[in-house]
């Protein structure tokens, strides 16, 4: 099974580059941002995404547009201040552009500014690493 990393930020505080860099750890694979397309098609693509002004940003939308093609399935790992996953705002985006994704996600609160503070915490990286390899098993 072929698996890509990417992730989306735009925090200074970095929480999704954090949680992409901990899925990279433990699945042994590099965890590049959006701006990087797909070379080749993947089996599954492991999402790492956070929540913007109640929505996923644009970029996150415009990297699954470009690459629809060399998806098999989306999973998303999302973070956000407000503890709300994005699964539903990356399902209506993957339905749209015919794109599988996953009923599976992981997602944890992030900090911003004063809230969440100290979150992500090692206790969240490890439950994201665990989920990463249990997808990585799943045929």
């Amino acid at each position: 099974m072929t698996i890509a990393i990417r992730y989306f930020t735009k925090s200074k505080k970095g929480n999704t580059e954090k949680l992409a860099q901990q899925i990279a750890k433990a699945t042994g694979l590099r965890a590049l941002t959006v701006a990087d397309d797909l070379k080749s098609r993947v089996d599954r693509l492991f999402l790492v995404n956070a929540m913007y002004a109640a929505n996923i940003d644009g970029e996150v939308k415009d990297f699954l547009a470009r690459n629809k093609d060399q998806i098999g399935q989306i999973v998303n790992f999302s973070t956000s201040c407000s503890g709300k996953s994005t699964w539903s705002m990356v399902k209506r985006v993957a339905d749209e552009l015919e794109i599988p994704l996953s009923e599976q996600e992981f997602h944890c609160a992030a900090s911003w500014i004063f809230l969440n503070k100290g979150l992500p915490c090692e206790e969240d990286y490890q439950r994201a690493r665990r989920f990463a390899q249990d997808m990585m098993e799943q045929g």
